[in-house]
């Protein structure tokens, strides 16, 4: 009862609101230039940047994470305020029916772009994929969906005796500057292991390697939201853990440059050492971003909290818009620096209309979106 007295008495982590914003404008971005990385997508330009590809491995490493480390505190806080009943309800309205209309809607004309010479038309592409169910880049919500109907057993579990011994033991290894930190011991052996069961990249959600992963990180937010000295520890040592990821960062950009070592070491251990400076990157990062969030966006404006409300359909409809205008940006006879930034800015200033102007305004629209009702709003 004493974990949820102190999160109750505040109604509103702005530092969750801000890095969702902006760590959501991120996977946007990166889609943005996923065109001209040479790296394979829906739309690809005919020449591509290794520099752009270098850059964009190094941020994959800490934008989805992050994002799951903020789904899994924020599923705890509203735990704390609802039912369970009413938990699994938000939860289907918010998660559920999006990603339904998402793959009947958004979806089909990302594999009408890519396959354009398949079909007549895009009534002709809607006919043939509106009810095929293809995830594509709403994977994200699909393992959200499974994670939250984990968090039940979880919030259960860590309100009993022995869950509370558990959160005391994290409690008093939090306290310590590095504690946190080594967690990523923990992370980096789980994926390691992970990776030798399914050495996948496929973000199908049976694809253990990867949904495990990810669900581990839903419950690392989830349990260091549950106690409110292991949340404002992460803020505490945030200096601390800036060393670790800056050190972490130079040992991943070395390994990822390093000189060719194929016929000293094997693929699988190549691998292997690969991840785990992954994990490293990855975890380290979280932890600085948590602690400077909260240590700079303490407040949170009107316009927060309308950016946060619409972050959500943009993520949604994001990806489609990007697919479609590349389609043509691609065809420009110009370089990539004037494509990718069209392409921008372009993709930004659309899906910036669509959420603000239909998504927002509309009833029906807000439903399909997992947005609240206008009237509740307004009240």
């Amino acid at each position: 009862m004493q974990r949820k007295q102190k999160l109750k008495a505040q109604t509103r982590y702005a530092e969750l609101d801000y890095l969702r914003i902006f760590l959501i404008l991120a996977v946007f971005m990166h889609h943005v230039f996923m065109p001209f990385n040479g790296d394979g997508w829906h739309v690809m330009n005919a020449e591509s940047s290794k520099l752009l590809d270098n850059i964009m491995v190094y941020f994959e490493q800490l934008r989805l994470p992050t994002l799951f480390f903020i789904a899994g505190a924020g599923c705890l806080l509203l735990l704390n305020k609802v039912t369970f009943t009413q938990f699994i309800c938000s939860k289907f309205h918010r998660l559920f029916i999006p990603f339904l209309v998402g793959m009947i809607l958004i979806v089909p004309p990302q594999n009408y772009i890519e396959n354009i010479d398949s079909y007549n038309n895009i009534i002709d592409a809607y006919a043939h994929l509106a009810f095929s169910f293809q995830v594509n880049h709403l994977w994200f919500i699909e393992f959200l969906i499974v994670f939250m109907a984990i968090a039940l057993p979880a919030d259960r579990l860590l309100n009993t005796t022995k869950g509370s011994r558990f959160l005391n033991l994290l409690e008093r290894f939090s306290s310590h500057k590095h504690g946190l930190f080594s967690i990523a011991i923990l992370l980096a052996a789980l994926r390691s292991m992970l990776k030798l069961i399914s050495p996948s990249q496929s973000l199908a959600i049976e694809n253990v390697s990867v949904s495990m992963f990810y669900l581990f990180i839903f419950i690392l937010g989830f349990l260091c939201m549950s106690r409110a000295k292991i949340w404002h520890g992460i803020a505490k040592y945030r200096r601390i853990n800036l060393g670790w990821f800056l050190f972490c960062s130079v040992l991943f950009y070395a390994y990822y440059f390093r000189p060719n070592i194929d016929a000293h070491v094997s693929l699988e251990m190549r691998w292997q050492i690969w991840w785990i400076l992954c994990t490293m990157l990855t975890w380290s990062g979280i932890l600085v971003l948590l602690g400077y969030a909260q240590a700079w966006c303490k407040s949170s404006p009107s316009c927060l909290r309308a950016a946060n409300e619409i972050i959500y359909p943009f993520y949604i409809i994001h990806q489609t818009v990007i697919v479609v205008l590349a389609y043509f940006i691609v065809q420009w006879h110009a370089g990539i620096a004037l494509k990718s930034i069209s392409l921008l800015f372009s993709s930004l200033l659309l899906c910036s209309l669509i959420c603000y102007f239909v998504v927002s305004r509309v009833s029906i629209f807000r439903y399909f979106f997992g947005l609240k009702a206008l009237d509740h709003v307004r009240s």
